[in-house]
């Protein structure tokens, strides 16, 4: 029997069993990804394998870490102990088991992958039960809120159009919306999910990490309302086939995300701390690439040459942006969970290890380096079709996967 916490802290268990889980899909799709080489290179993204291995990505690392680390920083962010944790392990079990069946199904038998994304979709469906009940007991609510509440939205809109696109193959229902149905599914997905839940809690951590104090958070509404406006007008764009309306769409996400950065910029000028964490700098660099993404995406839009180079600019989008801001997270929020849960008891009673030995730091830098050197490779090799340039680039990139991982991994030795 697992027992409750007491107070707003989390079992330590419970997000720690979610990042082990995202640890092993990580490396696993980033394997698939390099056996299928010759594919992507052709711009053949659209086959099992590659399916398979975006939504172990996507879903078995990038969502199950979103979760793990909701699951430790809701109660933080929120002041407030998520609504039952037994439920929340529960939770994970059906979430993991689900993802982990709907890989195998896409990569071996497509046509089996509606049972499973039901059961992914289930897991997810707890998960946002477990979140919003949480929410629900705020005292009061703020921008980090609305920009946590909206992702949610958008985790479970992407969901649905998931299962509506494999209902559509198997069936042909909705067959001619299809198109639209799919584009709005990635755009949820990454745009929506993901991006406003880093936007969301990077209003907590970029203070929390460069002791920032005394900033305003009024640009935070600008954010919230030109990003989600854009989200809004390019899902309709899908489905009106209407340029104006992408190109608009696609405005406003870049002036959105402008505006994100800007106010970024503004907090860490208000911080106590001179010198910033290589790990939480690595989050920041990724800021910078999701700014030059969109505004390169912008620019093909104008050119209109985005329809062709829409793969390249997705890859750029997740492992640039997303990809990035979570490796670069992660490196201090697993330590810093390890460290409060085995030594913060002892501290005054025995000597304990201080919080910057749980984890090898000098690591960083050379694994920060492999990864932005292979993601960009990659980047660079899908746009102009290089094979010469893929496999060492994701070779670069899955190697450092490995590393990060077993770097990760190894702060639960400490």
């Amino acid at each position: 029997m697992i027992p409750n916490s007491i107070g707003s802290e989390t079992n330590i268990k419970l997000p720690l069993f979610f990042i082990c889980y995202s640890l092993f899909a990580f490396v696993i799709s980033q394997i698939i990804l390099l056996l299928n080489g010759e594919q992507m290179i052709s711009g053949s993204f659209r086959i099992p394998a590659v399916w398979s291995a975006a939504h172990l990505l996507v879903l078995g690392w990038a969502l199950m870490i979103a979760m793990g680390s909701m699951y430790q920083l809701v109660p933080v962010v929120f002041l407030t102990p998520i609504w039952n944790e037994r439920f929340g392990f529960f939770q994970f079990a059906v979430t993991a088991a689900g993802i982990t069946w709907f890989a195998a199904a896409l990569y071996f038998a497509p046509q089996t992958a509606m049972i499973t994304g039901a059961i992914t979709l289930t897991g997810i469906i707890l998960f946002i039960i477990q979140i919003m009940m949480t929410l629900k007991k705020q005292a009061q609510a703020s921008m980090i809120t609305l920009f946590v509440g909206t992702a949610l939205f958008c985790l479970f809109a992407t969901i649905m159009l998931g299962i509506t696109l494999i209902l559509s193959i198997k069936t042909g229902f909705a067959a001619a919306m299809y198109p639209a149905i799919f584009k709005t599914h990635l755009l949820l997905g990454l745009a929506g999910w993901f991006t406003l839940l880093i936007f969301g809690f990077s209003y907590k951590m970029v203070p929390m990490f460069s002791l920032s104090h005394g900033y305003s958070m009024w640009q935070a509404r600008l954010v919230y309302c030109f990003y989600v406006f854009g989200l809004v007008c390019t899902a309709l764009s899908f489905f009106s086939n209407e340029q104006w309306l992408f190109m608009i769409g696609f405005l406003f996400l870049l002036i959105g995300f402008a505006c994100f950065a800007s106010h970024m910029a503004l907090i860490l000028k208000k911080r106590i701390k001179r010198k910033l964490d290589k790990p939480f700098s690595f989050s920041l660099f990724a800021i910078c690439c999701g700014l030059a993404v969109h505004l390169a995406a912008f620019g093909s839009v104008i050119t209109g040459t985005f329809s062709r180079l829409a793969g390249p600019f997705i890859a750029a989008y997740f492992l640039l942006w997303i990809a990035f801001s979570i490796i670069g997270y992660l490196f201090k929020i697993v330590p810093f969970l390890w460290w409060t849960h085995k030594y913060s008891s002892e501290i005054g009673k025995k000597d304990v290890p201080v919080l910057k030995d749980m984890i090898n730091e000098k690591m960083a830098l050379p694994l920060f380096f492999a990864l932005s050197a292979g993601g960009i490779i990659v980047f660079v090799a899908l746009l102009f079709g290089l094979k010469v340039l893929f496999y060492p680039g994701q070779f670069l990139f899955s190697l450092a996967a490995v590393v990060f991982s077993g770097t990760i991994a190894s702060v639960l030795k400490k």
